[in-house]
C-alpha cells in the first residue's frame, strides 16, 4: 500500500515532532507526581539515590538508544528508525502503568528513554536534511517546541490525576503516554525520506523528486528548479568529499573532522551542565523550599512550562534571524547570573530542616527559604532562568548540534551528540537529588561557575552556521575555514550557485539534476 506523501515542511515537522513530545511527556510524568502523597505512600518516600535511579533511568535508557540511533538511521532511514523507536515506547509505557515496585517503574523509564534516544537523535537529523537553508532553524526548534508543549501537557494531567485517590492517581497519567504515540506512527509512513539520505544509499531519482517536491510544496515539483539543481550538486560535491574521507570512525576525526565531532558533542554536554534541567525537573522541590505548597506550589511549577513555551515560540519567529553563537554566549551568561542570585539569595536567608519541608515530609527538602523577599527572589529567578534557556540554548544546542556534521556522518553524528546529552542528563539525574541533601543551595553556584565556562567555550570553538547549507559547514570546520569568532550568520554561497544555475539556463543549457557519481554509495553508511 503506498501512502500519499506530505511535503510541507512545517506539516511534515508537526508530524515527526511528535517525537520531542514523547521525550515531553516522560520528563513531566514525574514532575507532578513526585510530591504527591499517593506516589510517596506507594514507592515508600524515595529519596536521594533511589530518587536519583528514577528520575535518571529515562536518561539511562536514552544513552543506549542514542548509542544506536545512527547505525539504525543510516541502515533504514530516518523516518524508519522514528517508527522503530516508537515499539519500545509502548512496551515501556505498559511496564510503567502495570509497575508495582521502584524496580519495574526505573525499567518501564528505561525503555521509554531507549525511545526517546533514537527520537531526540534523529529527528534533528531529519528536519535538518529536509529544511532550506534559511528556514533550518525555525524548522528545528519546532522539535523544541513540542518537548515543551509536551511536559506542559502531562505536567497538568498529573497534576489533574493527583486528586483520584491510591496509585491510580500515577497509573492514569503514566498510561496517558500511549497517546503521542499513536498520532506518531499513524503519521509517519506519510512522510517524505531525507532526500540526502536516500542521495546516499544511492537512490539518486527519489532524492531528485523529493528535493523537487519539498521546494514546491508538493507533489510534481519541477526537477530543473534552479534551487532543486544547485541544491543537488553540491550534495553530490560532498558525497564526492566524504568517499575520499575514508570508512569507519576515522571519518570522525581525520582531515579536521574532529572539531565538528568535538562541537556536536560538546554543544550537548554544555546543555545539561548549564543546570536548567534541575529547575526543569525539580521546580516543585524550590516552590516547597520557598514555603509554596499544595496546589499554589503545583500551578506556580507548572506555569513555568507555559512560560518555557511562550519564549521558545518567540524564539521560533527569530532563531534565523539571530546568529548561534550569540545566543549561546549570551544565553549562558545570562543563566549563570540567574544560578548565582538563586544559590545567593538560599545560602542568605534559610533555614536547616532536617526532617524534610511538607506534609508528609519530602526527604529531598531540607532546607526553607525565609518567607518574603527572599522567597519571591528565588522563585522570580528561577522563572528567570527558564526564560533565558527557552530563547537560547534549549532549542539552539539542538540546532547546531544538527548542523554542524556532514551527511556522511550526520545520522551517527548526532547520535553521539545525543549520546553526550544523555550521558550529562543521567549523571545530573543521579547527582541532583542528592546535591539537594547534602549541598542544598551551593548545587546553585555549581551550575552558575559551569555556565561561565560554557559562555569561554562557545566563543572560542563554536562557528557560526546560521543561513549556511550544511555542505556549507564543511569548510567552516576545514582547515580553510575562519576563525570562530570571526564567522558571521548568513553570507550563503547557494544564492551565488542558483545564480549560477539560471544563467547556464538562460544560455540555453538543458539541465536537469542526476547522479554523477559511479562509487558504491551504500559503503558510506
Amino acid at each position: 500500500m503506498k501512502f500519499p506523501i506530505i511535503y510541507n515542511v512545517h506539516l511534515v515537522a508537526l508530524i515527526a515532532t511528535l517525537g520531542g513530545m514523547l521525550f515531553g511527556f516522560d520528563i513531566s510524568s514525574m514532575s507532578a507526581i513526585v510530591v504527591t502523597e499517593q506516589y510517596l505512600t506507594f514507592f515508600n518516600n524515595p529519596s536521594g539515590i533511589v530518587q536519583g535511579a528514577i528520575g535518571s533511568a529515562l536518561a539511562a535508557g536514552s544513552v543506549v538508544g542514542s548509542a544506536i540511533a545512527g547505525p539504525i538511521s543510516d541502515k533504514i532511514g530516518r523516518r524508519d528508525s522514528i517508527m522503530f523507536a516508537c515499539i519500545f515506547w509502548l512496551i515501556g509505557t505498559a511496564v510503567q502503568v502495570s509497575c508495582q515496585n521502584y524496580a519495574t517503574l526505573i525499567a518501564g523509564r528505561v525503555l521509554n528513554g531507549f525511545t526517546v534516544g533514537i527520537t531526540s537523535s534523529q529527528v534533528p537529523v531529519y528536519l535538518a536534511e529536509i529544511a532550506k537553508p534559511e528556514k533550518r532553524g525555525s524548522l528545528v526548534i519546532i522539535q523544541q517546541l513540542a518537548i515543551e508543549f509536551g511536559i506542559l501537557i502531562m505536567y497538568f494531567i498529573g497534576y489533574g490525576c493527583a486528586s483520584i485517590a491510591g496509585p491510580a492517581s500515577f497509573r492514569t497519567a503514566w498510561g496517558i503516554q500511549f497517546v503521542p504515540c499513536f498520532f506518531l506512527i499513524v503519521g509517519l509512513p506519510f512522510l517524505p525520506r531525507s532526500p540526502r539520505w536516500l542521495a546516499k544509499v544511492g537512490r539518486d531519482k527519489e532524492a531528485i523528486e523529493v528535493l523537487a517536491n519539498i521546494q514546491s510544496g508538493g507533489a510534481g515539483g519541477a526537477l530543473d528548479h534552479p534551487m532543486v539543481i544547485a541544491e543537488w550538486e553540491e550534495i553530490q560535491m560532498t558525497m564526492r568529499a566524504e568517499l575520499e574521507a575514508g570508512k569507519g570512525w576515522r571519518k570522525f576525526v581525520k582531515n579536521g573532522m574532529w572539531k565538528r565531532t568535538m562541537a556536536g558533542m560538546t554543544v550537548q554536554a554544555w546543555q545539561q551542565l548549564a543546570g536548567a534541567n534541575v529547575i526543569v525537573y525539580y521546580l516543585t522541590y524550590i516552590a516547597q523550599m520557598a514555603g509554596l505548597t499544595g496546589n499554589v506550589a503545583m500551578v506556580t511549577s507548572g506555569v513555568q512550562y507555559a512560560v518555557f513555551i511562550i519564549f521558545t515560540g518567540v524564539m521560533w519567529i527569530f532563531i534565523d534571524k539571530t546568529g548561534r553563537r550569540t545566543l549561546l554566549i549570551w544565553g549562558a551568561l545570562g543563566m549563570g547570573l540567574c544560578h548565582f542570585v538563586v544559590g545567593g539569595v538560599m545560602g542568605a536567608h534559610h533555614i536547616d530542616v532536617p526532617g524534610g519541608v511538607g506534609d508528609p515530609p519530602n526527604a529531598n527538602i531540607v532546607i526553607s527559604v525565609n518567607a518574603g523577599a527572599p522567597a519571591n527572589t528565588v522563585i522570580l529567578f528561577s522563572y528567570l532562568l527558564i526564560v533565558v534557556y527557552a530563547l537560547t540554548l534549549a532549542p539552539v544546542c539542538w540546532i547546531y548540534a544538527a548542523e554542524v556534521w556532514s551527511l556522511g556522518t550526520r545520522a551517527t553524528g548526532m547520535s553521539m551528540a545525543a549520546l553526550s546529552n544523555w550521558v550529562f542528563n543521567f549523571a545530573l539525574g543521579m547527582f541532583t537529588p542528592a546535591a539537594f541533601v547534602n549541598i542544598t543551595w551551593r548545587l546553585f553556584i555549581i551550575f552558575g561557575t559551569l555556565c561561565v565556562a560554557a559562555a569561554a567555550w562557545f566563543w572560542a570553538f563554536y562557528p557560526e552556521t546560521c543561513g549556511k547549507t550544511l555542505e556549507e559547514v564543511e569548510v567552516m570546520f576545514s582547515k580553510d575555514g575562519l576563525a570562530p569568532w570571526k564567522t558571521k550568520k548568513g553570507e550563503s554561497r547557494l544564492a551565488a550557485e542558483i545564480e549560477a544555475v539560471v544563467a547556464r539556463k538562460n544560455k540555453g543549457e538543458e539541465l536537469e539534476p542526476h547522479a554523477t557519481m559511479t562509487e558504491d554509495k551504500t559503503d558510506m553508511a
